[in-house]
């Protein structure tokens, strides 16, 4: 499955951007979907995921109330709603992806994921 992150960008602290992860060649609908990110100097790091039926997520405690994933398999795309933006929050965000067409359940490893998008960059000003 390939993998295209889009939607980054420069926005004020406090504001919002919504980032989507469009994925194809694989049905997608059975892959699980995990969204990184990396800032400068840093190691990458989880911020959420989300099984692959979509009713199941879980969101790092960096983000949880602020930041929610969510996908449309009909349109092959996930989505990760980040609101409140922080000055931390920059960073290069990618989007990766695992079959997952048995276990059903998502995963917040970077070892996990087998499929790997391009980054988008965000970068939030104070």
């Amino acid at each position: 499955v390939q993998l295209q992150a889009s939607g980054g960008g420069l926005v004020q602290a406090g504001g919002s951007l919504r980032l989507s992860c469009a994925a194809s060649g694989r049905t997608f609908s059975n892959y699980a979907v995990g969204w990184f990110r990396q800032a400068p100097g840093k190691e990458r790091e989880f911020v959420a995921a989300i099984n692959a039926d979509g009713d199941s997520t879980y969101h790092s405690d960096s983000v949880k109330g602020r930041f929610t994933i969510s996908r449309d398999n009909a349109k092959n795309t996930v989505y990760l709603q980040m609101n409140i933006l922080k000055p931390e929050d920059a960073a290069v965000y990618a989007c990766a992806a695992r079959y997952a067409y048995y276990s059903r359940r998502y995963y917040y490893t970077l070892a996990d994921y087998d499929y790997w998008g391009q980054g988008t960059q965000v970068t939030v000003s104070s």
